[in-house]
């Protein structure tokens, strides 16, 4: 009886020590409305349209309640569609992360020079800060196809490789989530237009945004 007893209390302290050792998940607040991705789809650019970018959105913010989540990308015209602009997808906020920070009341204020957009409230949506210059690997080139007042490039040359859904075609126009520049006579760049992505293979592989500082990441905004 005493062996018994003292299995079950070393079996109920194993457990305990176990829980403890085991990482924690955060929940995700409710009131999170914009993130940035902490990964994407593992193809590049190819994010499988607007639909698969949105369904990325979705898949990463399921914890924080009933939402329509959208990424923050525009589309050029092209077959016939017109084009899509970023800043028409994304509802009219306001928008704060999960820490509870606004990033931006409204959609002029987003696209303004007042907005919150830095490398310490452009989080995850676990509420992570993503790596920017200086870190390794930096990954602050953020996916938008976007001009800077949000809305679309014209038809032609390439800025969203194939609206989002080749890995080895065009390139895509990006953003930076931590607004730096790569070099110290660099300005800050643009949270959503800062350059075209590039690489060895052109720019839309998933080699090809590692390779200039990025990770085929998107940011994502609660529609509703």
């Amino acid at each position: 009886m005493i062996r018994i007893e003292r299995s079950v209390t070393i079996s109920g302290l194993a457990l305990t020590l176990a829980l403890l050792a085991a990482p924690s998940v955060q929940a995700q607040p409710a009131d999170m409305t914009f993130f940035v991705t902490s990964s994407g789809p593992g193809k590049g650019a190819d994010l499988g349209g607007l639909e698969g970018a949105d369904a990325q959105c979705q898949k990463l913010a399921q914890g924080a309640g009933a939402k329509t989540w959208r990424a923050y990308l525009s589309t050029q015209a092209a077959d016939g569609k017109p084009a899509v602009n970023a800043k028409d997808r994304i509802g009219s906020g306001p928008w704060q992360n999960a820490k509870g920070v606004v990033i931006a009341k409204d959609v002029a204020e987003l696209h303004g020079a007042a907005n919150n957009l830095t490398k310490q409230t452009a989080l995850s949506e676990k509420g992570e800060v993503i790596n920017g210059r200086g870190d390794t690997p930096n990954r602050h080139d953020i996916l938008t196809g976007t001009q800077p007042d949000g809305t679309a490039f014209a038809a032609g040359d390439d800025k969203t490789c194939k609206n989002w859904t080749s890995s080895t075609q065009g390139a895509a126009v990006v953003g930076h989530a931590d607004r730096q520049g790569l070099r110290d006579d660099e300005p800050s760049k643009s949270w959503n237009s800062s350059h075209p992505s590039r690489g060895p293979d052109g720019g839309c592989s998933q080699a090809d945004l590692k390779s200039t500082g990025g990770d085929g990441l998107t940011y994502c905004f609660a529609a509703n």
